[in-house]
């Protein structure tokens, strides 16, 4: 080693083991081992090394470089044949880090009975010496061995920190790796593409935002609708800068998190608001009006929130990168949403009214004086007629589901997704004609993207069981001479396949899923629906103390999840765009799920209130007068939501118009269940008990 220092100058950044002794022939500062390595693989360096010889790096600091910036090299000899080691981690049983009789940290192993024999005759014959114990081409230790080991059962000691040893047990207790890993779903999409779903995305997100801006302004007046504009745009920055922090990527999901985030963090100024203007029309001055406004308010947005955050919780444990990436924008979105309308606009109306200014606030404009004021309708009066017409569309949607299924995408069923874009407009008929003459007996599906009828997504499932880049060039291959006569320009299967080329035709996208995971998210898809409506339903139970407003909001969510389902399944093959079923779509069903549960909570609280106001009044008026007195925040909130998700169903874009329709109709489907569903059932239930107890 000496001589092959005086002969590389530049290995004197490698210190050498005055002492000779062990395994550790050198040292080298970290920045430096990437030289080291490079010159230690220099073939005249090789040779100058025994062949049964391996250089590795110590995967710790050395011992005596407390600020842990230097590391050893070992030198570790192989006594197999074709170099690998004597004994591999599949022998290990088990290991933990302990203290032995010196109350030093130390580690122990437990070996199955091939180790154990193989172990007792490689430390006899190794006694005195030492043993490398190595992943990924790291020594995560070398203990020396004082004598031969058996039964299996070993302990390492040394230098080690608890750190360490914890470290050093769980290397030895993961093992061998017990198959290789492989690929199981793969996306490969076009820059254009990822640019133009961006664009589509930011022009919906700023349309979205005037709009509410407008309503607010529309609905309660120039300074309260600012004030609650102002909120708006700080949830906006609040939520970009904590995205930034997390350093998140811009994704299309993670936009359409953010727009709906604001659109439901107008609720909690329309709950503050509506309540504001039932303080004053109490009679009740500004000051006084605008904090119990806040007050009575507060528990019905806290609950709200809970629940959505709670849905979207779910949302991210079960889903994948997008949905993830949906559900943690949305999850931000909803607790800066509470900081901002609850807390900051809460300080700007009590600095403004300390100073006697904003003191003739009226909360309404010409417009929304007399919208909703006092209104006698009899809801407990039709819930029987209700119950029975959304029963009949519950079932109708079960029997659609059943005999028509859904048209489920590649997420479910496993496949491959290949969005085509060509030059002149294609009948997606035509293209599905061609494609399934050379795909033989697989199934091929072909939908329209877009309007101008030049894009098209091609779904198969054909030879999806096989895996591998030649089978994946070989599709293409099949795909490109399949849609040739389609193609202009004579272009190549070089240009056809490249992402980037968008004259002549081109593959804009693909995606692969392989049937196991399609299985995964499906089994996911199912328990994250049925665990979200069941979490709703304890946590009201728990918050509310009664279970007819639990058993309430399940069936109304249940009735939700079926009627979106239902929906679906009735429309696929007639809407002129996508409805297929995949993880967007399960992470629209539960966000409506989380939507839609803010109305219940909001009904309830107010049935809650006035419960204990008004204890001698009957049921029926109670739930008759709670849902009329908070028919206006319904409806407000309805109406804000429905404005930014059309503008997302209109302008966001093909890549999440199936997300924003199943959104409209779980607002639609969610007001309405919430009126005519949860509201009955809970009174049907409690006015039962009420008799019962009578009785």
């Amino acid at each position: 080693m000496a001589e092959i220092k005086k002969q590389y100058p530049l290995l004197a950044i490698l210190q050498l083991n005055s002492s000779g002794q062990g395994p550790v022939v050198g040292y080298a500062i970290a920045k430096d081992t990437a030289e080291v390595n490079k010159y230690l693989a220099l073939p005249e360096v090789r040779a100058e090394l025994p062949k049964d010889l391996h250089l590795k790096w110590g995967v710790s600091a050395a011992e005596f470089d407390k600020k842990g910036q230097t590391y050893e090299l070992y030198a570790i000899k192989s006594t197999e044949r074709n170099g690998k080691a004597p004994m591999e981690g599949d022998v290990v049983t088990d290991a933990k880090d302990e203290y032995d009789q010196y109350s030093k940290p130390a580690v122990s192993m437990v070996m199955n009975s091939d180790g154990a024999r193989r172990w007792a005759q490689l430390t006899k014959q190794n006694i005195g010496r030492s043993i490398a114990i190595v992943l990924d081409n790291y020594v995560y230790s070398a203990p020396n061995v004082n004598t031969e080991i058996t039964g299996g059962r070993s302990q390492i000691t040394g230098h080690f920190t608890p750190e360490q040893a914890k470290d050093l047990a769980n290397v030895l207790k993961s093992g061998k790796m017990p198959a290789p890993a492989h690929i199981v779903q793969e996306d490969i999409v076009g820059p254009s593409l990822g640019q133009e779903s961006i664009n589509a995305g930011i022009f919906s997100f700023v349309v979205a935002l005037i709009l509410l801006m407008t309503f607010m302004c529309s609905m309660y007046g120039f300074v309260p609708g600012m004030v609650a504009n102002g909120a708006l745009l700080m949830n906006f920055f609040f939520t970009l800068g904590i995205l930034s922090s997390f350093q998140a990527a811009l994704t299309m999901s993670g936009i359409a998190g953010m727009v709906l985030a604001l659109g439901m963090a107008v609720d909690a100024n329309v709950l503050i608001y509506e309540r504001t203007k039932e303080e004053l029309r109490s009679g009740k001055g500004v000051r006084e009006s605008i904090s119990d406004g806040y007050k009575n308010a507060f528990s019905a947005i806290f609950d709200a929130n809970l629940t959505s955050i709670l849905t979207g919780i779910i949302l991210f444990n079960f889903g994948t990168g997008p949905i993830r990436g949906f559900a943690t924008t949305l999850i931000i979105g909803i607790l800066v949403s509470f900081f901002t309308a609850v807390f900051m606009t809460r300080t700007i109306y009590d600095h403004f009214t300390s100073k006697d200014k904003w003191l003739n606030l009226t909360f309404s404009t010409k417009f929304s004086k007399n919208l909703f004021i006092n209104p006698h309708f009899d809801f407990m009066g039709t819930n029987r007629k209700s119950l029975i017409i959304i029963s009949t569309i519950v079932v109708v949607c079960i029997g659609s589901f059943v005999l028509r299924g859904l048209s489920q995408s590649i997420d479910f069923t496993g496949g491959r997704n290949y969005k085509v874009q060509f030059e002149n407009p294609v009948e997606p008929e035509q293209v599905r004609t061609l494609i399934a003459d050379k795909f033989g007996e697989a199934n091929v599906s072909v939908i329209a993207i877009g309007t101008d009828k030049k894009t098209v997504r091609v779904s198969t499932n054909y030879r999806i069981q096989e895996s591998g880049a030649n089978v994946d060039s070989e599709i293409e291959s099949y795909l490109y001479e399949a849609v040739k006569p389609l193609l202009t320009q004579d272009i190549s299967l070089a240009t056809f396949i490249d992402r980037d080329n968008h004259k002549g035709g081109s593959i804009v996208s693909s995606q692969k899923v392989g049937p196991s995971i399609a299985d995964d998210i499906k089994t996911g898809a199912v328990w994250s629906i049925i665990l979200a409506v069941i979490g709703i339903g304890l946590y009201i139970l728990l918050r509310f103390r009664n279970i007819a407003y639990s058993v309430g909001s399940v069936v109304a969510l249940s009735s939700d999840a079926i009627m979106i389902v239902g929906a679906y399944s009735l429309l696929w093959g007639i809407v002129p765009f996508s409805l297929e079923i995949d993880q967007t779509f399960i992470g629209a069903i539960l966000t409506a799920i989380g939507y839609s549960v803010n109305d219940k909570v909001v009904i309830f609280d107010r049935v809650r209130e006035f419960s204990g106001l008004y204890p001698k009044r009957n049921k029926y008026q109670l739930f008759n007068d709670s849902l009329n007195t908070t028919l206006s925040r319904t409806i407000n909130t309805g109406c804000s939501t429905l404005f930014v998700l059309l503008c997302i169903f209109i302008l966001g874009g093909d890549s999440i118009r199936s997300f924003s329709f199943a959104m409209i109709l779980g607002v639609i489907f969610g007001t309405f269940s919430s009126l005519f569903i949860a509201s009955p059932i809970a009174f049907a239930m409690m006015n039962k008990k009420a008799a019962a107890a009578k009785e």
